[in-house]
């Protein structure tokens, strides 16, 4: 249903799984495993799975705390697309990864919830793609000494607004680990 003409592909999308963002993650672990659950179902199927890598001045290009986590594993063919901002399609060749392998459809999995993965689901659902969140496998860490609500609720609302997003031409979606289909 996406807008975007010719593009039928879907793609599995890893947004900022680094050691030094989910450190402090909110179930950490749990989220890391649905991840790998997801990558490992996406490979299976044929989908390409695109890993998005932030770094900024407190995430330094190259050092340990910008390595992706040690328990998910890109593969060499696996694009990567490194970015500076919250939304992965501002200043990098996002765009050009997904309209190369024809994806319309995203599956959108990682942290932090409040920060990259809105700001993407958001710059991809108005650039016309069909967007599913996985609900369980996003994650934040605990802002709340700061005014932001606790971590599991932040998770929880936006899994809740995502849920019933609309737009003309495409659909936003919320889905578990264990219903993500990579079909139709």
């Amino acid at each position: 249903m996406t807008t975007l003409r010719d593009r039928p592909n879907t793609a599995l999308m890893v947004l900022d799984m680094q050691k030094g963002v989910v450190a402090e993650a909110h179930q950490r672990d749990a989220v890391v495993s649905n991840i790998a659950a997801l990558v490992d179902r996406a490979r299976e199927a044929g989908v390409p799975v695109v890993w998005v890598q932030h770094s900024d001045d407190r995430l330094e290009k190259g050092s340990e705390a910008w390595e992706y986590v040690p328990e998910l594993g890109r593969r060499e063919q696996e694009p990567v697309v490194h970015k500076s901002f919250s939304d992965a399609f501002d200043g990098t060749d996002l765009e050009q990864v997904l309209a190369a392998a024809a994806v319309g459809r995203l599956m959108v999995a990682g942290a932090q919830t409040d920060e990259c993965i809105r700001s993407t689901i958001h710059g991809a659902f108005v650039r016309g793609y069909d967007v599913t969140l996985v609900s369980d496998a996003h994650t934040t860490e605990d802002l709340s000494e700061w005014g932001a609500p606790p971590p599991d609720q932040v998770i929880a609302h936006t899994n809740l607004y995502w849920k019933y997003h609309a737009g003309p031409g495409r659909t936003a979606a919320v889905a578990e680990t264990k219903d993500v289909t990579f079909s139709g």
